[in-house]
């Protein structure tokens, strides 16, 4: 358990929740100044474009398009990651936060991996077309946290899931487990319904999947709070 014994905003805030807007704010401070240079070398490209480089399954994690994206994600990380952080200390917060990261990365490179040999099979089939689609996948980067963001949401449903939340927009109280359903449900259609969208909705649904096979493995070995 992190007893706060600081002052001020970033203060108030538990240690790895702290650290992670602050890299995540210099990470995109740098992006704006140097372009293209961050995108190419720590953006997540597909695993057969000549920009992928391994470490891009982590780095992509700290980068984001734009500060809105960077906002969003950085205020849903505030909201539920220091009370997360507060209940399974530092270490183990941490540890969700990266399984649950790698694991958006993961679901989102196999996705694309299906839309590409789909791409594949059909310009060999004779859409020339197609050649474009698969150049598009490969020069494509994918950056932000928003799946380790939407990890760290599952958790807090899971663990509690009876606590309420207002939402601005729509203005209504939900309980956070179906909040989480619902969002987990309109991930699921969007990634369905809109393939090779702009938004990595398959990443989303990867940082909740691993988080609840995490969740799950250390409520069977009886680890959830230690």
């Amino acid at each position: 358990m992190y007893i706060n014994r600081g002052s001020g905003f970033l203060g108030n805030m538990p240690p790895v929740v702290k650290n992670l807007v602050i890299i995540n704010a210099i990470m995109l401070l740098i992006s704006m100044l140097t372009k293209e240079f961050m995108y190419e070398k720590f953006a997540l490209f597909y695993f057969e474009s000549p920009l992928f480089k391994p470490y891009q399954l982590v780095t992509h994690m700290f980068m984001h398009g734009n500060f809105l994206h960077l906002f969003f994600n950085m205020y849903s990380l505030i909201i539920f990651g220091i009370v997360l952080e507060q209940v399974w200390g530092s270490k183990k917060f941490f540890i969700y936060y990266m399984v649950t990261g790698l694991g958006a990365a993961l679901l989102h490179s196999f996705v694309l991996f299906l839309e590409v040999s789909a791409l594949e099979k059909a310009y060999e089939a004779g859409n020339m077309m197609a050649a474009n689609g698969i150049q598009a996948m490969y020069m494509t980067p994918t950056v932000g946290a928003s799946g380790a963001v939407f990890g760290v949401l599952l958790a807090y449903g899971m663990l509690f899931p009876n606590n309420v939340l207002q939402l601005i927009f729509p203005p209504v109280a939900l309980k956070a487990k179906w909040f989480v359903m619902i969002f987990g449900a309109i991930e699921l259609y969007l990634g369905l319904s809109k393939p090779g969208s702009s938004i990595a909705h398959f990443a989303h649904l990867g940082g909740m999947l691993f988080g609840y096979l995490l969740i799950l493995y250390w409520k069977r070995k009886n680890r959830m709070y230690f």
